[in-house]
């Protein structure tokens, strides 16, 4: 599973945050608010009820009172519904729609004893209080106060509270991805200033912050590319000027070799095995003279223009010789903003790679997706290692299978010359598998700056 980046982190974590805080207060809220009701409404039926009660205790003062007609002269309204228990039986004004069974038996045993008592009930699901109240000669009076009003009102503040809970939490996940953005926008800068230098433009640099300890790393960062390109250009032109230097005495022993070979006939064979050896070994240094004075150019930065792909592909194809049928074109348009002597740079490489170490090239697979390219080349080799994967695109690197089929002839600079074509596109290059075996060596190019 692929972990969250730094930004989501944050915006998690506020969104987290925001939305635990807003869960509290409204929880808070609710209980406080629904306690408060709910006293308030106990408070008020007690009342009522022995406001109620008093009238009922005038009216049992005669023989025989009439108990149903004394609880309907009652005016308690729709909410309030009286009972009376005497003699271990009910009375009430209408017909008992299950009111007398949700009056608790304990609530019923404390009025008996001359004790009033208050409960929370629940009436045919719906929330009521029960007041008991004991009146004379061992009656009581009982009032079920419906709370569907109050219900009604804790589901209507749960509902603000909850929309309120989710604006705030909506609320902190901006904050969050504002926070984010703001603390990792010199992240940004510094990860675009390093793609910069990496294609080769030196040049790219952090802008300054107002913020100290920003600030603090956009100087080290800038004083860091001061140095690195100051090393950069020495090694470049150290590297440049030894293979000039070298370039004059390798033409006079080039020459000299050349004339020796033309009368390698004249030679006795060691004379001749010797003349054909020490030729194969001047031109071998012309090769790797040549790769080091691209190697110090590699290090500039890719001069793009609009370029056709699919044409340049073809005549270095042409060029190297090899059948057109290996190179197979896909994608349109096939014109893209690269450096044209880069890629066509690259591209020799991977053939010769392919040439010299695997066998020869088998396929070359171009395709253009939008303003992407991408690039394969497959060999009939035996393919390269796992572990040496990394290994043959540095520099005078060349892994064990390669040494094995292709002899001691190259010096591992072809690949490592390849790996800074591609960076200077801030493209990438891996190696792989081919199916049916062999070596495939992708290349992936933005074509865009």
């Amino acid at each position: 599973m692929r972990p969250l980046g730094l930004r989501a982190r944050v915006t998690s974590v506020f969104t987290l945050g925001a939305l635990g805080l807003s869960m509290a207060l409204a929880v808070a809220t609710y209980e406080l608010t629904r306690t408060s009701l709910l006293e308030e409404r106990e408070r008020s039926a007690v009342r009522a009820a022995y406001f109620d009660a008093a009238l009922i205790n005038q009216g049992l003062g005669g023989a025989e009172p009439d108990l149903a007609q004394v609880l309907r002269n009652l005016d308690t309204g729709e909410a309030r519904r009286p009972l009376i228990r005497r003699d271990g039986t009910w009375f009430a004004r209408t017909a008992d729609d299950g009111l007398t069974s949700a009056v608790p038996p304990r609530l019923q045993r404390l009025v008996e004893v001359g004790t009033p008592a208050v409960q929370l009930v629940r009436v045919r699901a719906e929330p009521a209080v029960v007041v008991g109240v004991p009146l004379a000669d061992g009656a009581g009076y009982f009032e079920v106060t419906a709370l569907s009003e109050l219900r009604r009102t804790l589901y209507v503040l749960a509902t603000v509270l909850a929309l309120v809970a989710l604006v705030t939490t909506l609320a902190g996940a901006a904050v969050g991805w504002w926070a984010s953005r703001l603390v990792l926008r010199p992240l940004a800068d510094v990860a675009s200033a390093a793609g910069s230098i990496a294609s080769g433009d030196f040049t790219a640099r952090v802008a300054r912050d107002r913020d100290p300890d920003l600030d603090r790393l956009a100087v080290a960062f800038n004083r860091m590319v001061d140095e690195v390109s100051v090393r950069s250009e020495t090694d470049r032109r150290f590297a440049a000027d030894v293979s000039h230097e070298l370039r004059s005495p390798l033409q006079t022993l080039s020459a000299a070799t050349s004339v020796l070979d033309r009368r390698r006939g004249a030679l006795d064979g060691r004379s001749a095995a010797a003349v054909a050896l020490l030729a194969a070994e001047v031109a071998r240094f012309e090769s790797l003279v040549t790769d080091l004075l691209e190697l110090a150019k590699s290090d500039q930065q890719a001069e793009r223009r609009p370029v056709d792909v699919g044409a340049l592909s073809r005549s270095i194809v042409e060029a190297r010789q090899l059948p057109p049928g290996l190179l197979e074109v896909s994608g349109e348009p096939h014109e893209l903003d690269i450096d044209p002597r880069r890629y066509e740079r690259l591209l020799v490489n991977l053939i010769d790679n392919a040439a010299k170490h695997g066998g020869g090239v088998a396929r070359i697979g171009l395709t253009v997706d939008g303003d992407a390219l991408r690039l394969e080349v497959d060999d009939v080799g035996g393919g390269v290692p796992v572990e040496e994967r990394d290994l043959i695109f540095h520099r005078f690197a060349r892994g064990r299978a390669a040494s094995a089929r292709g002899g001691s002839e190259g010096a591992g600079l072809g690949l490592a010359l390849v790996l800074q074509h591609v960076q200077a596109h801030r493209g990438t290059v891996h190696v792989t598998d081919r199916p049916g075996g062999g070596a495939r060596f992708v290349v992936t190019l933005p074509g865009a700056a």
